[in-house]
C-alpha cells in the first residue's frame, strides 16, 4: 500500500554575536581549544545570575520578520529540564508557550510551508568521543551561545523540498546577517519529524524524529530512507514506535537513538532569573527597516530588470557578493544604451563573471579588501570584448592581470601589446610564415582534407598568440591557397 509522508522540520541556528546568551563569554565557533571561553554563568555555577543578549534578541525577530511571522509583543523565557553530559546547567533556558515569534511562512516555489514558531534559547556545550577509547570529553565553549530554533508545520511531503526550505533559509540567514548558517560548523542543524498515514486520511501516523543531519543531502536521504522503512513496517503489518532515531551516514541509514520525550516530560517553567519581554510597535519596525532585500524579492527583480536565464539568476542571487558586483557592473556599462545592445553586454558580462572570474576567486568574494578588479574597469573590459579589440584568448589573460593588479585592461592591453592586429598586411605576414612551416598539411589540404585548413587556422591563431580574428585568419589563409 502506498502511504502519503508527512513532514515537518526543527531547525536550529547558532546566532553570530560577540558574546553568549546569558554572559559575556565569547561567541566564538572557530575557537579550538577547548573550554576556554567559560565562565561560572554559562558553567551554571550557584548564586549566579544570566543577563538577555540584547543583540541575540533582535536577531530572532529581524529573522521573524523575514519569514512572514506574527512578532509577539509579550514574550518571557522558560526553563527546560532534562540531564545530558554536555547541559552544564542541568536545565536549558528556552521559550515554551510565548516565542518571539509565530504563524509565519516561506514559499517553496508554488508552496507555502507554514512556520508554528521562531524562538531563542542558549546551546549545549560538545561530546567528543575519541576513536578506539572507552570515555567521552566535553567542550563547554559552545555551552550558552545563543541558538535560535524555527518549527514548522507538517506541510511537507517530499524530501526534495525539505531539502530545498533548509537551503532557502539559510539563504534568507545569510542575507539578513543573523547567522553564517554554516552546516560543516555546526552553526544550522536540521532535525526531520517524518510520519505516514494513508491517502485522504485525517488521522497522522506515529511521528519518528531524526537527528545528526549535518548537510542537505543528508536530509534529502534521511527522509527518504525513513518513509521506506515505515512503510515496509507498515505493509508487515507492524507497528511504527515514537521514537528518536540518527542518521548513519556511511550506513545510508537511521538508527534508534532513544524513546521521544513530551513536553510534559522537560517539567517546563517560567525562568526565575530573566524577565519578561515586552516590545512595542516602534521597535519592532525599527528593526524591520533593518531587513535587505531578500532572496525571493531578489529573484524577482533580477529577473525583471535584466532578463537573466534561471541558471544565471539563481548563481547572482546565491553569490550575493557577486551579484550585487554585477549590477554596479551594469550600471557602468551605459542605460542610454539601446534595449538589445545592452542585453548583449548584459549576457557577455554574466558569462564572464560566472565563469572566469569565479574562477578566479576560488570562492573568495568581490566584497573582500583584495579584490581589485572595480565596477568600472570591468565594464570596459566587456567593452572591449564587444568591439572586438581583443579576443576570447587574449580577454582571458588581460582578466588574470586585472584580477591580479587592479588595471585598467586599456592600459594593460597597450602594455603587453596584447591589442588586435587589423593590418591585413602584418596578417599575411603571419599566414605566410605558417603557410612555409607546415607544408605537409598544406599539401593535405590540396588533396581534399578538409581538417587541415583548420589546423592552418590554428596554427595563425597560435602564432598570431591570439590577436587575428579567427575570420580574418580565414579570409586571408584561403587567399593564400588559392581556395
Amino acid at each position: 500500500m502506498a502511504y502519503q509522508s508527512v513532514i515537518g522540520l526543527e531547525i536550529h541556528v547558532e546566532l553570530k554575536t560577540k558574546s553568549k546568551m546569558f554572559c559575556s563569554c565569547l561567541n566564538e565557533p572557530n575557537e579550538r581549544h577547548p573550554n576556554v571561553n567559560i565562565c561560572p554563568i554559562c558553567m551554571g555555577h550557584p548564586g549566579v545570575l544570566p543577563v538577555i543578549n540584547k543583540e541575540a534578541v533582535r536577531k530572532v525577530i529581524k529573522t521573524g520578520l523575514s519569514l512572514n511571522c506574527q512578532i509577539q509583543e509579550f514574550s518571557k523565557f522558560d526553563r527546560k529540564n532534562y540531564f545530558y553530559p554536555d547541559l552544564p546547567k542541568g536545565y536549558q533556558i528556552s521559550q515554551y508557550d510565548k516565542p518571539f515569534c509565530k504563524n509565519g511562512f516561506l514559499k517553496i516555489g508554488k508552496e507555502k510551508i507554514k512556520i508554528r514558531r521562531v524562538h531563542l534559547e542558549e546551546d549545549t556545550g560538545r561530546l567528543l568521543h575519541p576513536e578506539g577509547t572507552d570515555y567521552s570529553l566535553v567542550d563547554f565553549n559552545r555551552a550558552g551561545i545563543p541558538l535560535m530554533e524555527l518549527v514548522t508545520e507538517p506541510d511537507i511531503s517530499l524530501a526534495k523540498e525539505a531539502r530545498k526550505f533548509a537551503q532557502e533559509l539559510q539563504l534568507i540567514l545569510k542575507y539578513i546577517e543573523v547567522s553564517d548558517a554554516n552546516m560543516e560548523k555546526g552553526q544550522l542543524r536540521v532535525e526531520v519529524n517524518v510520519s505516514l498515514k494513508k491517502p485522504k486520511s485525517k488521522l497522522l501516523g506515529t511521528k519518528v524524529e531524526i537527528k545528526n543531519l549535518n548537510s542537505f543531502k543528508s536530509v534529502e536521504r534521511a527522509i527518504d530512507y525513513e518513509i521506506e522503512r515505515q512503510s515496509e513496517l507498515l505493509n508487515e503489518g507492524k507497528e511504527v514506535i515514537q521514537e528518536t532515531r540518527g542518521w548513519h551516514e556511511a550506513k545510508g541509514k537511521t538508527v534508534s537513538q532513544r524513546k521521544k520525550e513530551e513536553a510534559h516530560d522537560y517539567r517546563y517553567f517560567p525562568e526565575p532569573d530573566l524577565p519578561p519581554l515586552i516590545f512595542s510597535k516602534e521597535e519592532i519596525n525599527e528593526i524591520k527597516l533593518e531587513i535587505p532585500e531578500l532572496p525571493q524579492d531578489k529573484r524577482k527583480r533580477l529577473s525583471s530588470e535584466y532578463k537573466l536565464n534561471e541558471g544565471s539568476l539563481e548563481f547572482f542571487v546565491q553569490n550575493r557578493e557577486l551579484g550585487d558586483y554585477f549590477e554596479r557592473v551594469v550600471s557602468e556599462l551605459g542605460s542610454r544604451l539601446p534595449e538589445n545592445k545592452l542585453n548583449t553586454l548584459i549576457k557577455l558580462a554574466t558569462n564572464y563573471l560566472i565563469t572566469d572570474l569565479q574562477g578566479l576567486l576560488k570562492g573568495g568574494k568581490v566584497s573582500n579588501e583584495g579584490f581589485l578588479i572595480t565596477p568600472e574597469n570591468f565594464a570596459e573590459f566587456i567593452n572591449l570584448i564587444d568591439r572586438g579589440e581583443i579576443s576570447s584568448k587574449i580577454a582571458k589573460i588581460v582578466l588574470n592581470l586585472m584580477f591580479e593588479k587592479g588595471s585598467d585592461p586599456s592600459q594593460i592591453i597597450e602594455e603587453k601589446g596584447l591589442s588586435q592586429i587589423t593590418d591585413d598586411e602584418e596578417v599575411l605576414i603571419v599566414v605566410r610564415k605558417v603557410i612555409s612551416n607546415n607544408q605537409k598539411a598544406v599539401s593535405d589540404f590540396k588533396k581534399g582534407k578538409k581538417n587541415a585548413f583548420q589546423f592552418l587556422v590554428g596554427q595563425v591563431m597560435a602564432q598570431a598568440k591570439g590577436r587575428v580574428k579567427p575570420e580574418v585568419a580565414h579570409k586571408i589563409l584561403e587567399k593564400e591557397l588559392g581556395v
